[in-house]
């Protein structure tokens, strides 16, 4: 079941928390919508639900306007963040409840019902737990016995707010890559709201960066990371270095660098600004220092095999932040109070009134 939102728009008051959003979800895909807090994700998740209504645009489930359907007519899966499992029902009753409260023509028959929900128990492995009740359990089972009383009536769509953001890290990082290999059997059209970027990345198929109100960009984590298209998803995926330069013959030039500028983002004398991630940063030698940033190391930590390096701007003072990998840094023998030269390996550059 694919999913279509055309141009929705939601306000409430002055505050416009869904700006003209447009985005599609094939079927069978796993979709992240990722953003910081007020950026209109979870908004247009409940529309998409049916929960809220859009001031204006259109929803589709397989080409088929379901504007003004209801939630039951649009049959999604619904899954928050704080579990809304029944307190006073054992897991297997909870699991059963969607199935028990249908229609008369349209409930399944007891041996059926009991079937499907030990079938759902042990698809997301929690079968032993039948008996218990939510407060017996973990939180990481609470919530995998809330996806499995929404996947218990049959949703076309599994729609999750914030799924895992109640719980420890650990347990976070555990159940994501078990949604992962969930999705991967049960291939269910799936849109979940986040604000963790590295969840988003891990667990998608495709990210849709959302700002504001407005979706900054659509892409595969790869594309997404890889080849931000506005500052704002740079800076949100993960840390990155600003470096402030201007333009002269086509190269931006900041301190000792220089960076090819792409044909037609600026004139000479324009203000530009490279974004570099740290681990995009190549630490050399002092003396190596052609094309290369002066800086002297602050202070550094392992962390694994890779080490985390701050490091002072000889020129200016600011702060560049620089990851490289272990055997690297014992090979260059440098601590704190030395100093080397930095140079980019890879970086984007966006014009000043952009950044």
């Amino acid at each position: 079941m694919s999913i279509e939102a055309r141009n929705i728009k939601r306000a409430f008051g002055d505050f416009i928390a869904v700006n003209d959003v447009s985005l599609e979800v094939a079927s069978g895909e796993l979709v992240a919508l990722l953003g910081p807090s007020g950026s209109g994700k979870t908004t247009l998740l409940r529309i998409i639900a049916g929960l809220e209504t859009a001031d204006s645009g259109q929803i589709l489930f397989h080409g088929e306007d379901a504007t003004d359907s209801g939630v039951a007519e649009r049959r999604v899966g619904f899954v928050f963040q704080h579990y809304a499992l029944f307190r006073h029902m054992t897991v297997y009753e909870n699991v059963a409840f969607g199935l028990r409260v249908k229609p008369r023509h349209l409930r399944p028959a007891r041996d059926e019902i009991r079937d499907k929900v030990l079938a759902l128990l042990k698809l997301v492995q929690l079968d032993w737990l039948a008996d218990r009740y939510p407060h017996q359990l973990s939180g990481g089972q609470r919530q995998r016995i809330a996806l499995a009383r929404a996947l218990a009536v049959e949703p076309k769509v599994l729609l999750l707010d914030e799924p895992f953001g109640a719980l420890d890290a650990k347990v976070r990082k555990e159940l994501r890559a078990w949604l992962r290999r969930l999705h991967d059997e049960i291939h269910i059209t799936s849109l979940f709201v986040t604000h963790d970027q590295e969840e988003a990345l891990e667990v998608a198929d495709c990210v849709v960066v959302m700002n504001e109100g407005r979706v900054e960009q659509i892409g595969t984590p790869e594309e997404v990371y890889d080849r931000p298209a506005t500052p704002f998803v740079y800076q949100f995926l993960g840390d990155v270095n600003l470096f402030h330069g201007r333009v002269y013959d086509g190269r931006a030039r900041i301190g000792d660098w220089e960076v090819p500028v792409p044909e037609g983002l600026h004139v000479d004398n324009d203000k530009a600004v490279v974004y570099v991630r740290p681990h995009d940063l190549e630490i050399l030698a002092a003396s190596d220092d052609r094309d290369a940033l002066k800086a002297v190391v602050t202070q550094f930590a392992t962390i694994g095999p890779r080490v985390r390096i701050d490091l002072k701007r000889v020129d200016s003072g600011e702060t560049i932040h620089a990851e490289i990998n272990k055997d690297r840094f014992l090979e260059l023998q440098i601590g704190a109070g030395d100093q080397v030269s930095v140079r980019p390996r890879r970086h984007r550059l966006f014009g000043a009134a952009a950044a």
